[in-house]
């Protein structure tokens, strides 16, 4: 029995401000991606108090300012992709390519041409483009002078940008995603929202309100692709990490499900279900807001419930476990979303818990809840990755943790769940989003450049490159 659909999704991921480079070519206005410093400081440098979103170009390395040159290199790498048999491949349009600052009326015609040469280079090897809009690059001037997400106006810059983008492509792109990991911002709101603690990222009403703007933004969206095509997919994406109570005491239990709620469900029942969930009024009061101090209107709720998403697109790296009772257990990093050690689980050299069976609980756990198809656009393992003499790179460790996952994704299909693809996260080595590091490497192709900025840019197959060519070629069935 075949255990993925004959026409199954295989690909890659990468972002637009993770590998293009090129920050300041052909018109491209500067992002807030651009003036994230590199080194493991970056989170802690971008959620401290006194943070404005400065460029200090003395005092920080900013490696997404030179990515991996996709820019120049978009031929080589894409012929790369097509060499493994991608079916599709997920990338992002810069913003601040399309609309400098991100309020202009007129859109940049040269940013336009950039991604009207790499949809068609995809589309000559009949690779699929899965496109997302707007993934952790929104313009830097919409952060400093409208305060991010928070801002109402956000949503007819951004409408406009979708709207353009949209039109352009509509005969090339079936498949969308309106923004990144939109739940992120739980945690972290600097990279989906554009808000540091110095203007306003630390409030949890703002970052609520933020939301509740990203939704109509989204809506809106999806709005204007269905009018274009009612063929267009156009998904949200979430950040999703199976969440367990460290034991079954039941108060720990409980602070599980709400963890699960808040974390995992709040932005995809918006999104999925055109609707604010029933715990939205527990969630705002635990931190003294009621939904009516939100600025929400009758219009943007009717809108919501009316354009919702075709899909459900998320990332899956690890998962969670919660405790309250145990003030003395061991904290665990994690993507934006940590938690505590979880016995069980071995975990990366970057301390991210690995979890195969937890994807298939996610995939069960999304699929039953909204009976909606679902696309993994994210996965895969972070290492260090060591060159040998004669060049070869024997990556077994992320063959090990990509054949457990796919093994898990056909055991959840044999479950019943509408499994549309999957994209594991930086099929070629690019910039980490969390740490700024080209030393935490994903894919199945090497580039040679190191954290300082050294290196050819030469890109190498690793092992890991042959055996996902070979499971793309049978389907899954040869792991």
């Amino acid at each position: 029995m075949t255990k993925f659909p004959k026409n199954f999704l295989w690909g890659g991921a990468t972002a637009a401000n993770q590998l293009e480079g090129g920050f300041d070519r052909d018109g491209k206005g500067v992002s807030v991606a651009d003036v994230m410093p590199g080194g493991k400081i970056r989170f802690q440098v971008l959620g401290s108090e006194d943070f404005d979103w400065s460029l200090d170009q003395d005092k920080y390395i900013y490696p997404n300012h030179r990515g991996i040159e996709h820019y120049d290199r978009f031929k080589e790498d894409i012929a790369l992709f097509a060499e493994m048999g991608f079916k599709c491949y997920r990338f992002s349009i810069a913003w601040t390519r399309i609309f400098p600052k991100g309020d202009e009326t007129t859109p940049n015609e040269a940013g336009l041409k950039f991604y009207d040469a790499l949809i068609d280079e995809c589309l000559k090897y009949d690779i699929e483009p899965v496109v997302t809009i707007s993934h952790y690059e929104m313009p830097l001037h919409l952060a400093k002078e409208y305060g991010g997400w928070k801002n109402r106006q956000l949503i007819e810059f951004y409408e406009r940008f979708a709207k353009v983008v949209l039109e352009r492509y509509q005969s090339k792109v079936k498949y969308w995603m309106t923004f990144n990991e939109i739940n992120s911002a739980f945690h972290f709101p600097a990279l989906s929202q554009g808000m540091v603690k110095s203007t306003g990222g630390g409030d949890f009403k703002n970052i609520v309100q933020a939301w509740h703007n990203q939704f109509v933004a989204s809506s809106k969206a999806v709005k204007i692709a269905h009018e274009l095509n009612p063929d267009l997919q156009i998904g949200c994406m979430i950040i999703y990490a199976t969440t367990y109570s460290i034991d079954a005491n039941p108060v720990n239990q409980l602070a599980t499900m709400v963890q699960n709620q808040e974390f995992n469900f709040f932005c995809t029942d918006v999104q999925v279900r055109g609707e604010y969930p029933a715990f939205t009024d527990r969630m705002l009061a635990e931190r003294g807001i009621a939904f009516s101090d939100l600025e929400v209107t009758n219009e943007d709720l009717a809108l919501i419930k009316e354009h919702t998403v075709d899909y459900i697109g998320f990332s899956y790296y690890m998962s969670s476990a919660v405790t309250v009772t145990d003030k003395e257990a061991e904290d665990v990093a994690g993507n934006l979303l940590g938690g505590v050690r979880n016995p069980f689980l071995e975990a990366s050299a970057w301390g991210w818990q690995i979890d195969p069976e937890g994807l298939r609980l996610a995939l069960n756990e999304l699929y039953n809840r909204y009976q909606t198809p679902l696309f993994i656009v994210e996965n895969g393992l972070g290492a260090i990755d060591e060159v040998k003499e004669d060049g070869t790179i024997e990556d077994d460790y992320r063959i090990d943790y990509l054949r457990r996952h796919i093994e898990a994704m056909a055991d959840a299909v044999a479950d019943g769940v509408d499994l549309m693809g999957y994209t594991p996260w930086g099929c070629i080595d690019l910039v980490s989003a969390s740490t700024g590091e080209m030393s935490k490497r994903y894919g199945f192709i090497y580039v040679d450049l190191d954290d300082e900025g050294n290196g050819t840019l030469d890109r190498s197959k690793k092992k890991s490159f042959d055996w996902y060519k070979e499971v793309i070629a049978t389907n899954g069935e040869q792991l």
